[in-house]
């Protein structure tokens, strides 16, 4: 017997010739589609997707109608993340989803080019099958710049236009990940166009990353490149300008990176039209996660900085699906749309006390309701943190080659009075780290060498920074220094989720501790961890390719919230100090990174030594 067509059962059941499967009844609708609230509506819902929406339902209901009753209750479109890494999130796909379903979000566009920096297109495959199981919507960006910046950093795989042009074939590949490169995209380097080619063959949306203040030429020509949206603003006029060169402006608020308040500028003092600003999370982290929220947490936040709630909603809602072509299917309460609905009593607190995915009872008043999907990784998933050798203090020392003397009043810094003239004083490149944004500052600094090498210096908030590589086994160890993160102790912290070649990034003030801490996280393949004059404080255990924990995101976000406590006891004031180290060396965002290479100043692409010559 021939199957009744969706549209068909959607259309009888409006039409009260066939009983809906739930009914919500007296609810506000939040109709992002049209800009009002509207009082007194029912909602019908056969299946997985939406039949009716109107002032009474009680015609669609049957003998098996499951009804519910929302007693004045706001009607929210279930909330999307534009832009976000679940890697970030120490959690795979089906942790993710359990810690984030019950406060709202039923939609993610995850770019999973942390996974594909390790182990290439097979790591990626994986993430989209695992993203298939889920009960809400998990669609995957093929990355797109594996390495980042080519010549800059050695990843553990490479993607190019071959693999980009497979995996737009794949079910759940929505569209190509952040274009990363973008010297490459505006020096028509051939290997990104070819991707953003492949994509634009295949109908797909490409994401952008323009980590850059300059908006002249090299803005321009990226975006005539392709890119459609852009998520590393953190400026009203980076947003102003996306927006009149035909982007979507992707405002986020992550753990570490809050470039909302500043952005929103845009609509809220100089007037744009807000339906072409998306709203994302790029980097949240477990305890982030569990304890504060995700895209509720940034809905939350952006009314704060005095924006409407329905313009809020209208950016986590119809304007990210719009902007990905799904707005056929989700991001509104309308027929024939996914029955991904949010009831909450106040928009302002943005606090679900119901969830519903694709027609079905997920979540209520913070509780989970359903059992997830079962995934297994691959053993060949779980080692992949390889040293060569044990590491030693030795190996975080930093010599300092034999130089003339500066000569008096030359090469001194601004920002520092002479430091013994004539007694061997050097001028360092130090990253210089900025609380809450992704960027950091190229510093230069006076040290003075000891017997041949530079110490750290607490009293001037000077540590060293270190990244290990860990794909191949080299044993290679580039040290550096970095200024930033308040150290008062003796310690060391360390991360294997290191965007985006992924190494080992170890940050410390003492070179003993800098080498348990690497040592540490090779023994339990991966992680992040904080080290106190010789012991372990703080450990979160990541085997899933250095970057994912295979427990639940309850635990993952204790053993968090300790890691974060550890990194005050050494002195760390940070806000999540765990995600500004994680991208120390993300060498294509300005100024100043380290790679396995070397120091990399991004302003300029190039490697550069850790002190200047005279």
């Amino acid at each position: 017997m021939q199957s009744i067509p969706p549209s068909r059962l959607l259309t009888d059941t409006a039409m009260g010739r066939t009983p809906a499967d739930l009914v919500i009844r007296d609810g506000q609708w939040v109709c992002v589609q049209s800009g009002e609230i509207i009082p007194h509506t029912d909602i019908a819902v056969k299946g997985e997707r939406i039949a009716y929406v109107g002032p009474s339902a009680a015609h669609t209901i049957g003998p098996d109608t499951k009804v519910i009753e929302a007693h004045g209750q706001y009607l929210v479109p279930g909330l999307l993340d534009a832009h976000m890494h679940v890697e970030s999130g120490q959690l795979t796909v089906t942790e993710f989803v359990r810690a984030v379903a019950p406060r709202g979000t039923t939609g993610m566009f995850v770019d999973p080019h942390e996974m594909a920096n390790i182990f290439g297109l097979s790591g990626v495959r994986l993430m989209v099958d695992e993203a298939a199981l889920q009960p809400i919507h998990v669609w995957v960006q093929m990355p797109s710049c594996v390495p980042s910046a080519p010549g800059l950093e050695t990843p553990g795989a490479t993607i190019g236009p071959a693999e980009v042009a497979e995996a737009m074939a794949w079910p759940g590949i929505i569209g190509l990940g952040e274009m990363m490169n973008f010297p490459g995209v505006f020096m028509s380097d051939e290997k990104m166009h070819a991707e953003m080619a492949a994509t634009r063959a295949a109908g797909k949306v490409i994401g952008g990353h323009y980590a850059s203040p300059d908006l002249g030429h090299p803005f321009h020509g990226y975006v005539a490149g392709g890119p459609e949206d852009d998520h590393e603003g953190t400026r009203a006029e980076d947003a102003i300008a996306r927006v009149r060169q035909g982007m979507k402006a992707m405002l986020r608020l992550g753990s570490a990176w809050h470039d909302v308040a500043e952005q929103v500028k845009a609509i809220t003092e100089h007037g744009l039209d807000p339906r072409h600003f998306i709203l994302c999370t790029d980097d949240s982290h477990a305890g982030t996660l569990y304890h504060e929220g995700h895209m509720d947490r940034v809905v939350r936040h952006a009314i704060a900085q005095g924006l409407k709630p329905i313009t809020v909603l209208q950016m986590a809602t119809i304007n990210t699906a719009e902007h990905f072509g799904l707005s056929r299917d989700l991001g509104q309460i309308a027929p024939g749309r996914y029955a991904d609905i949010v009831l909450v009593p106040n928009l302002i607190e943005f606090t679900p006390t119901h969830v519903f995915a694709k027609g079905q009872l997920i979540a209520q008043n913070g509780q989970l309701l359903i059992d997830l999907p079962t995934y297994t990784y691959p053993n060949w998933l779980t080692h992949s943190i390889h040293l060569g050798h044990p590491l030693t203090a030795e190996d975080f020392r930093l010599a300092l080659t034999p130089q003339p003397p500066l000569p008096p009043g030359e090469g001194r810094s601004d920002s520092l009075p002479p430091a013994g003239e004539g007694l061997g004083v050097r001028v360092a490149n130090v990253i210089g780290v900025i609380e809450n944004q992704a960027p950091t500052r190229h510093l230069r600094l006076e040290v003075t060498p000891e017997n041949g090498e530079v110490k750290v210096d607490m009293s001037r908030d000077l540590a060293k920074i270190a990244l290990v590589e860990r794909h191949r086994g080299t044993g290679g160890v580039q040290v550096g220094l970095v200024q930033g993160f308040g150290f008062t102790a003796r310690g060391a912290i360390a991360t294997s989720v290191a965007h985006d070649s992924h190494h080992l990034i170890v940050v410390g003030t003492d070179e003993g501790d800098m080498a348990l801490a690497a040592n540490t996280l090779a023994e339990v393949n991966g992680g992040q961890v904080v080290v106190r004059d010789g012991e372990v404080i703080g450990l979160v255990e990541l085997p899933i390719a250095g970057l994912m924990s295979n427990e639940h995101a309850s635990l993952v976000a204790q053993k968090s919230d300790k890691l974060l406590r550890g990194f005050q006891e050494i002195g760390c004031t940070l806000n999540n100090a765990n995600m500004q180290l994680s991208l120390l060396a993300l060498v294509v965002i300005p100024e100043l990174r380290i790679s396995d290479l070397g120091l990399v100043d991004v302003t300029k692409f190039e490697l550069i030594s850790v002190f200047e010559n005279h």
